[in-house]
């Protein structure tokens, strides 16, 4: 790429230029990649925790349906689902993480009263009401979930972006510009070279010319006298 630089100053002040600029935003990024981490770090020990309710939420509520079926009949357990008449809402936001828009679930109506569950307390039991509660505590943990994994998802892509900034600044862009600023400086400082070399042959061959000119004016002079004297 150096051979394509034009070797003059003027191109040199604005490689410089760029050098500048290009550290400068070499040293944001990776201040950015940093807290990227540090963020996601702080999201993924969330998101362990967050599976790890899932997981312990889904056994429970497979439990409590397991025994309510056993104990009250499929019939009575889909007909209490069937009552249902409110059913769970979700509404997203968005807020900011380090420049990451990710999303923000909000739920509503997900853990319900007895009487909001639509089936009433008379021909239902107990079961159903902790299976009812159990699927209710599980759905709010995927929701959570949910949130967080997505949440996880554009951390890491945001960070695998920001590296590749870096990276590509710190080992191709930078050591470009490097080289072609060594190159130009070398190029000016062979031409400063040669310049004062030629210089010092101008200056040499007029002290020589002015020599010549004096030796031939003290020629003539002499020449004069002599003539005169005869």
């Amino acid at each position: 790429m150096a051979k394509d630089v034009k070797p003059t100053r003027k191109e040199l002040m604005q490689i410089e230029d760029r050098i500048e600029l290009s550290e400068r935003g070499h040293d944001t990024l990776e201040q950015k990649r940093d807290g990227l981490i540090m963020e996601f770090m702080d999201i993924l020990d969330q998101a362990q925790d967050v599976r790890e309710n899932v997981e312990g939420n889904y056994e429970t509520a497979q439990k409590k349906i397991d025994m309510a079926r056993a104990m009250e009949g499929d019939v009575s357990v889909r007909g209490a689902a069937a009552a249902l008449k409110e059913h769970p809402e979700i509404t997203t936001e968005s807020h900011n993480i380090m420049g990451v828009v990710v999303p923000q679930i909000e739920s509503s109506k997900v853990q319900k009263s007895l009487d909001e569950r639509g089936y009433g307390v008379v021909g239902t039991s107990a079961r159903i009401d902790e299976a009812a509660e159990a699927y209710e505590e599980l759905l709010d943990s995927i929701i959570l979930a949910a949130e967080v994994e997505t949440a996880m998802k554009k951390m890491l892509d945001e960070i695998e972006k920001t590296k590749r900034r870096v990276n590509a600044l710190e080992f191709k862009l930078l050591p470009e510009l490097y080289t072609n600023q060594e190159y130009i400086e070398q190029k000016l400082e062979e031409q400063e070279r040669e310049e004062i070399f030629r210089m010092k042959k101008i200056k040499a061959k007029k002290e020589e010319e002015e020599t010549e000119d004096r030796a031939a004016e003290e020629a003539e002079a002499e020449q004069d006298r002599l003539t005169a004297d005869d």
